[in-house]
């Protein structure tokens, strides 16, 4: 990567829906190993911002570029190929699949190993293949707490710990880049502290650039080295967290009585 670019570089990004315009022209850029936070009221376009730069939806116009490559009009699963892995507002997990089995599977992926699919066609995989992942996938349960129920379907878990075992399976990827829609989403204040330590202790154990859309502000403000503000698909503030939480477009838009 060359040190003058950013990780990633949102440039002028655009999305419409017919006559909406969900985002508008949005610039920034987030750099290597920082955590960069994006956050704004309901309906502000973060989703929809996060979704064009993971491939789902494509801009309208503008670009998105990734260690100076271009994603724009990429397909996911191109962009995955990239290093960047993501978890989602609504929890996309294979809830009659036991924990286990979700991150074995981002584990396959990952790999470039075949087991899966070999099972399915109703071929043997190897067993050093299969053993490999299933071990990796263990580790990664334990970091993120839920080694004790390995093979509890996903379904079962409570929605924190959907959130924890969403976030094993995104780093069974193996990504450079990892983006986290509403990762505090359904957690009790005491779950919300100990995700914050959580994801720092992420960036700095698999060295990763960590992008997360957030809507509680104590958390953000506390976690991410640089943030920015949608209002109404808006880029309207972008900086420090103290800079952010005393900018008054912010306080009138989004922060009130928070900022």
């Amino acid at each position: 990567m060359n040190v003058n670019s950013p990780t990633l570089a949102i440039q002028q990004v655009t999305r419409r829906f017919g006559g909406l315009v969900a985002v508008n022209e949005v610039s920034f850029d987030v750099r290597e190993h920082e955590i960069f936070g994006v956050i704004g009221p309901n309906g502000a376009g973060k989703t929809t911002l996060f979704n064009t730069i993971t491939g789902l939806i494509a801009p309208t116009s503008g670009k998105v570029r990734y260690d100076g490559q271009e994603l724009t009009n990429l397909r996911p699963h191109q962009i995955a190929k990239f290093g960047i892995a993501r978890t989602f507002q609504n929890i996309r997990l294979f809830g009659e699949l036991s924990a286990l089995e979700n991150v074995a599977i981002a584990r396959h992926l990952s790999s470039g190993t075949t087991g899966i699919f070999k099972g399915i066609l109703g071929l043997s995989p190897t067993q050093r293949e299969e053993r490999q992942t299933y071990d990796r996938a263990l580790e990664l349960l334990e970091l993120v707490g839920l080694s004790d129920r390995t093979d509890f379907k996903a379904k079962n878990f409570s929605y924190g710990d959907q959130r924890r075992l969403e976030i094993a399976r995104a780093l069974a990827l193996e990504p450079k880049l990892l983006l986290l829609d509403e990762p505090a989403a359904g957690m009790n204040p005491k779950e919300k502290g100990e995700l914050s330590d959580f994801i720092r202790s992420l960036r700095d154990r698999f060295e990763l650039t960590i992008l997360l859309i957030e809507h509680h502000v104590p958390l953000v403000m506390g976690l991410c080295d640089r943030i920015a503000v949608l209002d109404f698909g808006q880029l309207i503030a972008i900086g420090q967290p103290e800079v952010v939480k005393n900018d008054p477009a912010v306080i009138e838009a989004y922060l009130g009585d928070e900022g």
